[in-house]
């Protein structure tokens, strides 16, 4: 797959550039441009990441850097039978925790939520840092929704994480959820109040908690006119032709 001019592979962070020091230099290179082509487009091209991902994976299979970037590649494009598979490598290669819940909401994408549950309790959980914790969290709360527990998924979000005041870089996802949560379970008025408060703690627009909180207050939201609408006649009046007839008919 081609790799544009300015890539340079030194674009990653420094303990992936370090990892691939184990390559032959010329393929470490490769590698590390295809990784950062992966990092590129992963948000608005997932399906462009996965090619880049699994080129670099064909070079580098033994590099755990290159099996998480392949499991997040295939994750974002909900690929989750390969995406958990690649995250299971990773994991055997450097004995880290930290892809535990993807994993467990891998298991969410393949239709197994129970399997979820089962990782949500699992000792690993433990061993997370507090962003793990709550990302294990969440993705426990939407395997209870996806039973249909809907009043367990609001237990299972409600932690001194979310009764915090403090913001911290999951506040807004976490408080997204458990309004959603809220109002699945028909509970509007406490919804509203979740939302605004996902709102307030939300700085980088990583939810779409302000939509949700003007929908339910009945906001809508009209486009502008395009600008080539601007530019077309209006229509003639229904009385416009009646009168231009008239006129006619005096000249005459």
């Amino acid at each position: 797959m081609p790799i544009p001019e300015d890539v340079s592979g030194f674009e990653l962070d420094k303990d992936v550039l370090q990892e691939l020091q184990s390559l032959p230099k010329g393929l470490a290179e490769d590698v590390a441009k295809n990784l950062v082509m992966v990092a590129r487009l992963i948000d608005d091209d997932p399906e462009g990441a996965y090619g880049y991902a699994k080129v670099a994976l064909r070079l580098a299979s033994r590099v755990a850097a290159v099996r998480e970037a392949a499991g997040f590649a295939a994750y974002a494009s909900q690929n989750y039978s390969e995406a958990l598979a690649e995250f299971r490598a990773a994991r055997r290669m450097t004995g880290h925790v930290e892809l535990w819940p993807v994993m467990a909401d891998c298991e969410r994408g393949l239709g197994r939520p129970e399997k979820a549950l089962d990782m949500a309790g699992a000792p690993e959980v433990q061993k997370l840092d507090k962003a793990g914790q709550v990302e294990m969290r969440l993705v426990a709360a939407g395997a209870r929704r996806d039973l249909d527990q809907l009043d367990a998924a609001i237990v299972t979000l409600q932690s001194p994480e979310l009764a915090s005041n403090s913001v911290q870089p999951w506040t807004a996802r976490l408080r997204y959820a458990y309004a959603d949560a809220l109002l699945a379970a028909g509970r509007e008025d406490e919804a509203r109040e979740w939302f605004a408060k996902a709102v307030e703690s939300d700085k980088d627009g990583s939810t779409d908690a302000s939509d949700r909180l003007a929908e339910l207050d009945g906001v809508e939201f009209v486009d502008a006119f395009d600008g080539d609408d601007a530019d077309e006649a209006p229509a003639p009046a229904k009385g416009d032709d009646k009168d231009d007839d008239e006129d006619d008919a005096e000249e005459k």
